[in-house]
């Protein structure tokens, strides 16, 4: 009898032991249940804008404890930069990342949800999405995709662009070769601009060798890697990008599929990964025009001209009137920010606007 007893003692305690290892050991890393392949617009190692990717990406790996796996596939790789939103919707990549406005000449409502001229910067942006009922929009205008769209990383407010030379009126703008995306691009055509889009790898030659005589990309946070300050001597501040959101695009079904867990984890890497991008955003332009006034005096940053931003200006508002009146969606949301906007506008000015006022004035 008390062998017996003996026994069980010891097979009670082996077992105890074995159930508070396996309780308290580390956990072992699960092989992945679920592989994901994501496209970008971006070229391989591109910083910042792929930095966000990478690391929405590690953080779906390790919140997951392995259990998803996201790939990331450069524009090098699938040779087609502006085909994310092609590639998400037909399910070749279940994710991909890129800007909103790269879609217009698909659906000209996706321009919204990068930036407007004019509009919204970027802390009445973040709240208009996720507070004021833009995520809600943006997902009117998606579902027609079969896809999910999510803030991927905002820019701050970029700058106007690199000019070979000044524009000192309306008459420089006459002609002009410039690589500028978006609703800005319209807007700039309105004023005899002549407007190209160019994919980020062949700026810098197109400007160098006389193809273009401008360009705008994002600002000094990007610009000098791209070396910019060597070949073009005038520095514009912006109008057209007041927040540049990136996104997020995940395909629908796919997503769907997702257990409810993965389906959060996803989510929370991307407002992560985005607002994360958003201060190196703003980090590395302050850093980077620290850098110009010392390494490169020979810059000229300058504004535009007070007739050019009233024409600017004038032409931004006729041609929203113009979408607006030919598509009941495309005034929902433009109405929906204008809205917002002004409603924001206000604490914006006797917040930010008056410190900053008041401060620079001293």
């Amino acid at each position: 009898m008390k062998k017996s007893v003996f026994r069980m003692s010891v097979c009670f305690l082996a077992v105890f032991s074995l159930l508070m290892v396996g309780t308290f050991a580390p956990q072992a890393e699960a092989a992945p249940k679920y592989r994901w392949k994501l496209a970008m617009t971006w070229p391989t190692n591109f910083p910042i804008f792929g930095d966000a990717v990478t690391k929405m990406a590690d953080m779906v790996k390790e919140m997951s404890n392995g259990e998803m796996e996201i790939r990331i596939d450069s524009k090098n790789k699938h040779k087609a930069p502006f085909g994310i939103l092609d590639m998400v919707k037909a399910g070749q990549y279940q994710m991909g990342h890129s800007a909103s406005y790269y879609w217009k000449g698909k659906d000209m409502n996706a321009l919204f949800f990068t930036t407007m001229p004019f509009g919204m910067i970027a802390p009445e942006q973040y709240a208009w999405f996720y507070y004021g009922g833009g995520m809600e929009l943006m997902k009117e205008v998606y579902d027609k995709h079969g896809v999910y769209s999510y803030p991927g990383g905002n820019t701050g407010n970029q700058m106007g662009g690199w000019f070979q030379k000044e524009i000192k009126g309306l008459d420089d703008l006459k002609g002009l070769k410039m690589r500028i995306p978006g609703f800005a691009g319209e807007v700039l055509s309105k004023l005899g601009v002549v407007v190209t889009n160019i994919p980020a790898g062949e700026l810098y030659t197109a400007l160098d060798r006389g193809t273009i005589d401008a360009l705008e990309w994002v600002g000094p946070s990007l610009d000098l890697n791209m070396g910019f300050q060597k070949i073009a001597p005038y520095y514009y501040t912006g109008w057209h990008e007041p927040a540049t959101e990136l996104q997020f695009m995940v395909n629908q079904k796919a997503f769907d599929k997702l257990p409810k867990h993965l389906q959060k984890i996803v989510e929370v890497a991307m407002e992560l990964a985005a607002y994360d991008m958003y201060a190196r955003s703003y980090n590395d332009s302050a850093v980077n025009l620290d850098k110009i006034s010392k390494e490169y005096p020979n810059i000229k940053i300058k504004t535009f001209p007070k007739d050019v931003i009233a024409a600017m200006k004038t032409a931004n508002d006729e041609l929203l009137k113009k979408y607006s009146a030919k598509d009941p969606e495309f005034k929902k949301i433009y109405d929906a920010q204008t809205a917002y906007m002004k409603m924001a506008r206000r604490w914006t000015e006797i917040s930010d606007y008056a410190y900053l006022k008041d401060n620079l004035e001293d």
